[in-house]
């Protein structure tokens, strides 16, 4: 619910009533989990499971399986150890008496000798895969996030090298790659679409899907990814899910500035069943926000997510994972000047509404996962399928009755089917696997493009451009992987090679697996305790989306992007890591990413690598592939997990990004090219429940190409805005951007339930956002445009401060 200044906040009510109410009672709430070997996944009997500071502990049993009651609500650190295995520290773990708090541990076995001697494990993840280039955060560190809005797409940008979007959108932008270079997995189900009103192509929106209730950690990889991913370029985000609580129905509400979500959780069937749940709806309502507030557009959206997990016996698992959401963009044109709006208000909301096309979308994916552990491993055996549709409109004055000027209908339908198995040998770690995909793509596109230009006598001195054509297809993809790791010198040196290959039934040369092959190298030398060196080199290749695929000539019908190849990236990757303490860690890593065959646009010649980051379809038009693209940088971590009541993360990243366009020799600067990117976001635990959060964001100037002002004057209304000149592409550059977020919760734990109210203020210190010179005509008072067209600049007034309250229950 937003807050309003001149209101009386009636929420202040809440902090005098609870605490009396809190003194008299005395609640307690339970933790429960799982204990696995992380190697082979198998089940590790006997672990002990304390809480640091306490008496309190538990053993794990024959299953694995802990559940610890009577715990006092508060934040813990929790230690998992057992002999022959590095003890691990799980940090922040707050019990509430509301929800059971559901914590899994993943033991590494000790190469030492030393008998009782501990060894601790570092909370901070790393994989024989994957040494460097590697960044996790935990649950509480997701929920509490400030700025977020609960949004965890908007979370992974406090990661080193994630440079995200300034304003509205989640765009998803590693080591100065484009927003489509990443891929996405919800357990072990791959996911194409993570946001609400998606542009389609790319990956971006302006709201996340994934529910902040079901994750229990982020990780995100930025290079070195393991073989068995394809289509990664810049990065892999996996999103790991909890399980359902297996002994009580529990509930979670939560309300905010934009959204009402509830989550229902529990076993299936009898308690302490072999059958968990896991299942929430969430609901907008911005378009009653952007109503009150006079915006011309009213965005709504719906979506869903669930998770069954069935546990067959002791070796065998199934998982039901399903999320969807649907979406849709309806116009409010206004018919005439507000009262009291000034001249250039209007214009301003004009402008905004010239550009925007009534949209909807709707996103399903679903899939099922069978995990059987073998004879010092395990297998995953994933079938999973997905749905995405897209329909927008424009008419001329937002007018059905009018003629159109973009209408666009497509559809992506793809069914997937993969394996891979994990053994172990010793000291060696063997994987392999494959997949394989079917794929249909539909799309219906009718875009204005150009208005033909005539002279005094009205001959054609350059004719209009439309883009008019339909098409279907379909086709089948296809890869394979392998990957062998091994620790050596008493578990000092850690070294991964991997190997894969992708095709497909559609592009010329698709089934020609030897340009696809890719490989991969990773090596990590601890040289003391505290001291790792990391590195990592690799290659890897994406498939170009649909939308380029598709795209058919609307004169020759042909399909031109046949010709395309896949996109490649060489990545060089190394640095130092250092662990003062348990919970504190501090990275260097440089790195150099190398592009080839990125598409081109056939129309204009700029690199499709600068666009995606904005609510335009990507890549519907011809291509070619001779486009080459270079990022290097530098990046330095600190990461403090909770100690003193304290934690945080502080990220710096200095980078360059370059694309060529058609001519493949000449680089200049990307939409992506910020070079300087500092994110700190942390936190402290006062007494009574309170804490206190906050994020500060710094982005150097991005670049940005000027104006048209003759095309704009022709083009305005076919085109819904300005029109660039790509002459002059990223020769101009926008100032740098900062920012602070704060949020401030409240906690009380009551007998059974809990509550915690937050105060989430964005942009504290009301900081404009640096935004590209925006252009409307000269309008009458009715809103028509004056004739003949004349170009009149907008002064962007991005500068708001942005309070809101919410509140979460857990029952």
């Amino acid at each position: 619910m937003p807050f309003l200044p001149s209101g009386k906040p009636c929420w202040l009510l809440l902090l005098i009533v609870f605490p009396a109410i809190l003194v008299s009672a005395q609640n307690t709430g339970r933790l429960f989990g799982y204990v696995k070997d992380s190697r082979t996944q198998q089940a590790i009997p006997g672990v002990s499971i304390l809480l640091e500071g306490t008496t309190l502990g538990i053993t794990t049993d024959e299953r694995g399986y802990y559940s610890l009651t009577g715990v006092p609500p508060k934040s813990y650190n929790i230690r998992a150890s057992y002999l022959g295995y590095k003890t691990l520290t799980k940090f922040d773990v707050v019990v509430t008496t509301g929800n059971a708090v559901a914590l899994d541990f993943d033991l590494e076995e000790s190469a030492s000798e030393l008998g009782e001697v501990i060894i601790q494990a570092s909370p901070f993840i790393k994989t024989l895969e994957t040494p460097n280039s590697i960044q996790s955060l935990g649950q509480q560190e997701i929920k509490s996030y400030p700025g977020g809005n609960n949004d965890v797409a908007k979370v992974v940008q406090s990661l080193p090298g994630v440079s995200g979007s300034v304003g509205f959108r989640n765009d998803i932008i590693i080591r100065g790659g484009a927003p489509n270079e990443n891929v996405y997995y919800l357990d072990a189900v791959e996911v194409p679409i993570i946001n609400h009103f998606a542009t389609q192509g790319a990956a971006g929106g302006p709201a996340g899907i994934l529910n902040v209730s079901f994750i229990k950690d982020v990780t995100l990889a930025s290079g070195g990814f393991a073989a068995r991913y394809d289509n990664p370029l810049s990065g892999v985000l996996q999103f790991q899910q909890r399980t359902g609580n297996p002994e009580n129905r529990q509930f979670n509400f939560r309300l905010s500035a934009t959204e009402v979500a509830g989550t229902l959780e529990g076993p299936l069937g009898k308690k302490n069943g072999n059958t968990t749940f896991i299942a929430s709806v969430r609901r907008s309502y911005l378009q009653l926000l952007f109503k009150l507030i006079g915006l011309p557009f009213l965005p709504s959206y719906w979506d869903y997510q669930y998770k069954v997990t069935h546990k067959i016996d002791d070796k065998n698992e199934l998982n039901l994972v399903g999320v969807g959401s649907i979406d849709r963009l309806t116009l409010d044109p206004p018919t005439g000047r507000e009262d009291g709006e000034t001249l250039p208000e209007f214009y301003s909301r004009l402008a905004i509404l010239d550009g925007i096309p009534t949209n909807n979308q709707w996103t399903s994916t679903a899939g099922i996962n069978w995990k059987r552990l073998i004879k010092n491993g395990y297998f995953n055996l994933t079938a999973s399928g997905n749905l995405f549709t897209n329909k927008a409109e424009k008419y001329e004055n937002d007018d059905p009755n009018q003629p159109a000027r973009f209408l666009y209908n497509s559809s992506e339908n793809e069914g997937k089917l993969r394996f891979d198995l994990t053994r172990t040998y010793g000291t060696w770690t063997l994987s392999y696997g494959a997949n394989l995909q079917y794929s249909a793509y539909t799309n219906s596109t009718f875009n204005r493009i150009r208005n033909q230009t005539l002279d005094a006598q009205g001959n054609v001195l350059e004719p209009g451009f439309t883009v008019d054509y339909q098409t279907r297809f379909s086709f089948w993809r296809m890869g394979a992987f392998g990957q062998l790791s091994k620790s050596l010198l008493n578990d000092k040196l850690k070294a991964s090679a991997g190997i894969r290959t992708d095709g497909n039934t559609f592009m010329d040369k698709g089934l020609d697996f030897t340009r696809t092959l890719s490989p991969r190298l990773a090596l990590s030398y601890s040289l003391t305790n505290s001291f790792n060196l990391n590195a990592s080199v690799g290659r890897y290749y994406k498939i170009p989306p649909y939308t380029i695929l598709g795209f058919r000539d609307p004169g020759t019908n042909e399909l031109v992007n046949r010709r395309t190849k896949y996109i490649r990236s060489d990545h060089y990757v190394a640095g130092v890591e250092y662990l003062p303490t348990q919970a504190t860690r501090i990275t260097v890593e440089g790195f150099y990413k190398k592009y080839n065959n990125y598409p081109v646009s056939a129309l204009n010649g700029i690199s499709l690598a600068n666009f995606g980051g904005d609510f335009q379809i990507l890549g519907n038009e011809a291509v070619t592939s001779n486009g080459k693209s270079r990022a290097y940088g530098l990046e330095f971590l600190v990461q403090q997990k909770l100690t003193n009541n304290l934690y945080g993360i502080l990220a710096y990243t200095w980078y360059k990004s370059q694309f060529t366009g058609a001519d493949g020799s000449t680089y200049i600067p990307s939409a992506w090219d910020n070079r300087n990117l500092i994110s700190f976001t942390g936190g402290y635990k006062f007494p009574r429940n309170w804490e206190l959060g906050v994020r500060f964001r710094y982005l150097g100037g991005r670049p940005y190409t000027p104006i048209d002002s003759a095309a704009t004057l022709r083009d305005y209304e076919v085109a819904g805005g300005i029109v660039l000149d790509y002459s002059q592409l990223n020769t101009q550059r926008l100032r740098a951007f900062n920012s602070l977020d704060a949020r401030l919760d409240k906690k009380w734990n009551f007998k059974g339930w809990f509550l915690d109210v937050f105060l989430e203020i964005q942009n504290v210190y009301n900081s404009s956002n640096p935004d590209i010179p925006s252009y409307t005509l000269i309008r009458n008072e009715d809103g028509s445009i004056q004739k003949p067209n004349q170009l009149i600049g907008l002064a962007p007034d991005n500068s708001t401060i942005l309070p809101t309250i919410g509140l979460i229950i857990e029952l």
